[in-house]
């Protein structure tokens, strides 16, 4: 599961893009308790998810046009600029190119060739999340694409992932390890093909939640849409598909005890 010890291709940071910032602020802070603090006049309506005082996610305005509300997963690097440059020769394609964020670090908002969005986040004051895989914080990633393989060797190339293959229901699932320490520790996320013919490639996060099934409720209770109720997972936990009010996807997971 993820933690905070970042290295190169880990997910660092998480925000959401919105129509409007503050039902987006309301909606997650009736959820999931989360408080949300501005990063001040100069940011533009960006700021910080936080949880008893720590950075969990954050919420910005959408800025590209056309865009729709989403949730995008930021990778860790420690070159941005050569990281999109490796993007666009590997045929993925570059949504805004790497710029400094004031001393914080500097970014890049990417695509991979087969259309998914991602980010790549190079530390500089600010090195990702302060808390992750607690309850009601980012737990997972999961990348949902029509060809597994074929993505997955962009994103091998590019930060030198690990995966291995779980069967099962007539699919094979993908579990991701970034390239350093032991594989099963250094897990953090997983790949499976779309899940219907209308869902683009896309990355998806999931949150630890104490009970999937009250989530639910709560959730369709506070304006979001239910896309999968929850369900039981062996060895996993119990999880759920669904959507905030302005149709940004995301899951949740009760984890399974461990034995």
């Amino acid at each position: 599961m993820l933690g905070t010890q970042f290295v190169k291709g880990s997910p660092v940071w998480l925000d959401l893009g919105s129509p409007d910032t503050g039902a987006s602020a309301a909606f997650y802070g009736a959820v999931l308790g989360w408080e949300f603090h501005s990063a001040g006049p100069e940011a533009g309506g960006y700021g910080f998810f936080r949880q008893d005082g720590l950075t969990v996610a954050a919420l910005g305005p959408l800025t590209e046009e056309g865009a729709s509300s989403a949730w995008t997963v930021y990778f860790g690097t420690p070159d941005a600029d050569a990281t999109q440059r490796a993007t666009e020769a590997a045929g993925g394609a570059v949504r805004a190119p790497a710029s400094d964020v004031m001393d914080a670090g500097r970014m890049a908002a990417l695509t991979d060739p087969a259309g998914a969005r991602f980010a790549i986040w190079q530390p500089g004051t600010t090195r990702g999340l302060e808390r992750t895989s607690a309850t009601n914080t980012l737990v997972w990633v999961e990348l949902h694409t029509a060809d597994p393989e074929a993505t997955l060797g962009f994103y091998r190339d590019l930060f030198g992932w690990r995966w291995a293959e779980l069967g099962g229901g007539g699919m094979t699932y993908r579990v991701l390890s970034t390239a350093e320490g032991d594989q099963q520790d250094a897990s953090f996320g997983g790949a499976t093909e779309l899940q219907g013919p209308a869902e683009p490639a896309q990355w998806i996060p999931y949150f630890a939640v104490a009970d999937a099934d009250a989530f639910v409720d709560s959730v369709r209770g506070n304006g979001g849409s239910v896309l999968m109720p929850a369900a039981d997972v062996p060895d996993v936990g119990r999880i759920a598909a669904l959507t905030d009010p302005f149709g940004a996807p995301f899951a949740v997971l009760k984890p399974a005890p461990r034995g």
